[in-house]
């Protein structure tokens, strides 16, 4: 399994670089547990996480706020679920200052 995310400044339409980004799994009983973390290259991308293969609802936590100044989100959690840890899961994140939208890409 790959977990990957693309972050792309809608308002510029240029790639975000530098944006950290955590990941997480949810754990029954437990909560969110961080499995990785990383930081988008030059082209807003982060291709490995190193987590592991695991099935379960995953969460990647962005912090926006280092790229767009007084946001008005700070930061974004997406939470998805992992159904087939043999699977590529591409979640790409277009950011606008007042807004944003998620889907799974390919």
């Amino acid at each position: 399994m790959m977990i990957t995310t693309h972050v792309l400044d809608t308002s510029t339409g240029q790639p975000a670089a530098r944006i950290p980004v955590e990941l997480d799994i949810f754990i029954t009983g437990h909560g969110w547990r961080d499995v990785g973390r990383g930081v988008t290259n030059t082209d807003g991308r982060i291709l490995d996480f190193g987590e592991p293969s695991a099935e379960g609802v995953y969460r990647l936590m962005i912090d926006v706020g280092v790229h767009i100044p007084d946001p008005f989100f700070p930061t974004i959690a997406i939470t998805f679920e992992v159904k087939d840890p043999s699977d590529t899961y591409h979640v790409p994140l277009l950011l606008s200052p007042f807004g944003y939208t998620t889907y799974r890409g390919s």
